[in-house]
């Protein structure tokens, strides 16, 4: 049976799969950039949690992070802001991924732009999603 923490950073997971951007979990960087992009779901850290008794809760603010990538040679900053504005989107429209969380909230990003020798450049940010969830121990 999965932990809270894993149900959770899956819900998310499939909260971005609809978005045009190829959406993976855990996984290297590839070689190709997708023309609609790329997001990278990092699990994070879960943090030190509040502890309340009776009953016994172990209240978190998981970190998880986002690294979203473009890469085109035109219209790069417009692909980007789109993809940033479909993950907001996303993620408004269901901020408890579906009863799972108290609450889910993305933090400012900040992004830059990375040159590719012999090819488009790639612009990319990290958004951490702090996902606030309670669990009835330290590993469940």
């Amino acid at each position: 049976m999965p932990t809270i923490r894993e149900l959770v950073l899956a819900a998310l997971h499939a909260r971005l799969q609809p978005l045009a951007a190829l959406t993976l979990r855990d996984e290297v960087l590839p070689e190709r950039i997708p023309a609609a992009g790329l997001i990278i779901l990092r699990d994070g850290q879960p943090g030190e949690p509040e502890v309340t008794l009776s009953p016994l809760r172990y209240h978190y603010q998981h970190r998880a992070e986002l690294e979203v990538v473009v890469q085109a040679g035109t219209g790069r900053a417009n692909i980007f802001d789109d993809l940033i504005a479909a993950i907001g989107a996303a993620l408004e429209a269901d901020r408890t991924l579906g009863g799972l969380c108290d609450w889910v909230e993305a933090e400012a990003l900040v992004s830059v732009d990375l040159p590719v020798e012999g090819a488009a450049a790639l612009k990319a940010a990290v958004i951490t999603v702090v996902l606030y969830y309670s669990t009835t121990g330290p590993l469940a």
